[in-house]
């Protein structure tokens, strides 16, 4: 075996945190990858990893042996790269965690005419508004709207993501609109329950900051049910625009409150910091950004709406 390809098995034990799930990512059988670790430590005369039935874990002679091997194994993959990609037709699997709305309205269709303008790609999709593990789990790509706090991912914004509060005009005329995010506490809130807070934070028009917590009648983990009950009533709901755009356009949703900023969140595709990114991946993160845009299509509702009622001073 070539130290190149020693290298690599080794740095793919690491990356993936186990023999077993770096055998599967490097399609060798388990044993294959153990010999090779023993080859390469024999070889060199030092422990690498320190391997128990339950973990493993570097050794310093193996963190700075993954340190060194790291920018010679993307050199070699960059240097192939150059000479092959830019003639090369897109071809391979993509494997993808998505949130279930967003995926489902949005990511889906612009992958579809992804597809077709490259018909060698194949995708897998995962929906799951639940945080994954890109590397543990085998996924090459993850779209999430957050703010982003995991150093071991790269991330690429792909659109701002903009959050209004709405309820349907009935409930609006039964129960007063609001003039400052203080007069929702006397409404009743559709909460998300897979927030990370329970208060609804916001950034007021002279730039100052805040929360509400509003009480909440009932609860899901599900945007469009919760949104659907609004529309049907029952409540207030703050929701990113890109699930209640078509309910705003049908008059099903009225947004309040507008020229406050609730939530600052992002759509990002993330990637874990490998030692190199497959060319059809970088082009298809290249085609979502251009797809929605730093003003994506969904917020045009809001251009549409009649104009916010002027917001009290806080």
């Amino acid at each position: 075996m070539n130290r190149l390809r020693e290298m690599e098995v080794f740095t793919t034990v690491v990356d993936a945190g186990s023999i077993s799930a770096a055998a599967d990512r490097m399609g060798m059988a388990k044993s294959a990858v153990s010999k090779r670790l023993g080859d390469l430590e024999s070889r060199l005369g030092v422990t690498l990893l320190n391997r128990t039935t339950r973990r493993m874990s570097l050794t310093s002679a193996g963190s700075e042996f993954y340190q060194r091997c790291d920018p010679i194994l993307k050199a070699v993959a960059d240097a192939e790269t150059a000479v092959t990609e830019s003639d090369a037709a897109l071809t391979g699997r993509i494997r993808i965690a998505a949130p279930l709305s967003f995926g489902i309205e949005h990511l889906g269709p612009a992958l579809s005419n992804f597809m077709q303008t490259h018909p060698g790609i194949s995708v897998d999709l995962d929906f799951n508004d639940r945080p994954v593990d890109l590397v543990a789990e085998g996924f090459d790509l993850a779209i999430r709207i957050a703010r982003l706090s995991d150093s071991n991912l790269v991330a690429r914004k792909l659109t701002s993501i903009r959050n209004v509060i709405c309820a349907s005009p009935s409930y609006w005329d039964r129960h007063g609109r609001p003039r400052h995010p203080n007069d929702l506490k006397q409404h009743t809130a559709l909460r998300y329950t897979l927030a990370a807070q329970r208060s609804w934070s916001y950034r007021a028009p002279d730039g100052r900051r805040g929360s509400v917590t509003v009480p909440a009648q009932s609860s899901a983990n599900n945007g469009e049910f919760l949104s659907q009950a609004a529309a049907t009533g029952a409540g207030v709901v703050v929701m990113p625009v890109f699930i209640v755009y078509r309910m705003i356009e049908a008059g099903q949703l009225e947004p309040v409150l507008l020229d406050y900023i609730w939530g600052d969140n992002d759509a990002w595709a993330v990637y874990p910091k490998t030692r190199h990114l497959p060319y059809r991946i970088r082009v298809l993160i290249d085609a979502l950004a251009d797809t929605f845009g730093e003003e994506p299509y969904w917020d045009r509702c809001l251009k549409r709406c009649q104009t916010p009622i002027n917001s009290r001073s806080p």
